[in-house]
C-alpha cells in the first residue's frame, strides 16, 4: 500500500510536505506497514476513501485510528493519502487533467500541514476531511484559487432563480476556496484563476455544466468595507459577488484563524501590523461580530 522509504520521501516532496517532516514521516511509514493492525486500518481507509472516485458529494466515512496520541496519530492521514495517490491520478489522467494541475491539487496537503505546525508547533494534519476532496477528483487547484465541484441546494438555487438564472436545486455549480500561503487576493490573479476554470471544466468534466461560482466565506463580511479602501484586494474580490445573505451567528473564530493561524488566541493580542489584521481585531475590540457571507456570480 506504501511505496519503499526512498519512494515514499519523493511522494512526500510532491505532495508539498514540509521538509521538516519527511524524515520522521518515512521512519513511522515502516512502522505502519509492518504492524498488521496498522495495515488493515490503512487498506480499510483507502478502499473507503477511493470508492465511488469522482462522484460529487458521495459521503466518505474514514475509520479513526484507535492509537495513542502523538506524532502517529496526527499524521496517519498522510499515509491514507499517499496510498490513494494512483488511484486519483488515474483519475484524473482518464479525465485528461495536465499533470501541473495534478500537482498543484495534491500539494495542498503539505499546505495543511503546514497550517497545523503553524497552529500547534508540530507535526500533523490539520483537516484530513478537507483533503478528502482534492483527492477524490472533486476539487482543483486553478491558480490562485481552488474549485469543488458541487451542486446547487434548494435554497441557493431558488436565490439565484430569482436573479434571473435558469438554476434548479442538483444542478452543478462551482464551490470557489482561497488557499492559505500563495500569495495576494490580486483582482489579476482572481480574473486568471476564473478565465482557467472556465477552460477546465468545459474541457475535463463537459458533461456537468457550470454556470454559477459559489462562495462561503468571512471574506464576504460587508462589515469589511468599513474597514479597508475601496481599492483593497479583499474589497474587490466582495465586488465579485451578489452577496445574498451571511449567517445570522456570529463566526468570530474565522478571520482569527485565518488571519492570524489560531482561532483560540485572545483577542486583546491580536496584532495590528496589516489593514486587514487591524480591521479583524479592532472590530472584535470594539464588541462587533464577524459573519459568514454567501455570495455567487455567473461563471
Amino acid at each position: 500500500m506504501l511505496p519503499d522509504a526512498d519512494e515514499l520521501a519523493e511522494e512526500l516532496l510532491d505532495l508539498a510536505v514540509p521538509h521538516e517532516d519527511i524524515n520522521e514521516l518515512v521512519r513511522m511509514g515502516r512502522r505502519v506497514t509492518d504492524d498488521p493492525e496498522l495495515r488493515a486500518i490503512l487498506e480499510a481507509s483507502v478502499r473507503e476513501l477511493v470508492q465511488d472516485m469522482g462522484e460529487v458529494g458521495s459521503p466518505v466515512d474514514l475509520p479513526e485510528l484507535d492509537w495513542p496520541s502523538g506524532p502517529l496519530q496526527r499524521c496517519f492521514s498522510v499515509y491514507v493519502f499517499v496510498a490513494a495517490l494512483p488511484y486519483t491520478r488515474a483519475y484524473h489522467r482518464a479525465r485528461g487533467i495536465p499533470a501541473d494541475v495534478t500537482r498543484h491539487t495534491l500539494a495542498d496537503l503539505g499546505r495543511n500541514m503546514a497550517v497545523h505546525r503553524r497552529r500547534h508547533g508540530v507535526a500533523g494534519v490539520q483537516a484530513p476531511w478537507w483533503l478528502v476532496h482534492h483527492f477524490r477528483g472533486e476539487l482543483f487547484q486553478l491558480g490562485r484559487l481552488q474549485f469543488e465541484r458541487a451542486r446547487h441546494g434548494e435554497r441557493t438555487a431558488r436565490m439565484i432563480a430569482g436573479a434571473g438564472l435558469d438554476v434548479s436545486a442538483g444542478m452543478p455549480c462551482l464551490n470557489l476556496h482561497i488557499p492559505d500561503f500563495l500569495g495576494p487576493l490580486s483582482p489579476r490573479a482572481c480574473e486568471r484563476s476564473l478565465a482557467l476554470a472556465a477552460e477546465f471544466f468545459a474541457r475535463h468534466f463537459p458533461e456537468e455544466k457550470y454556470r454559477t461560482v459559489l462562495c462561503h466565506s468571512w471574506l464576504l463580511d460587508p462589515q469589511l468595507k468599513e474597514y479597508l479602501p475601496a481599492d483593497s484586494n479583499i474589497v474587490r474580490f466582495q465586488d465579485r459577488f451578489r452577496v445574498a445573505r451571511r449567517l445570522a451567528e456570529p463566526a468570530d473564530t474565522e478571520p482569527v484563524q485565518f488571519v492570524f493561524g489560531d482561532p483560540d488566541m485572545a483577542v486583546e493580542s491580536l496584532p495590528r501590523r496589516t489593514a486587514v489584521e487591524r480591521a479583524v481585531g479592532d472590530h472584535l475590540r470594539a464588541g462587533g461580530h464577524w459573519y459568514v457571507g454567501h455570495g455567487w456570480f455567473p461563471l
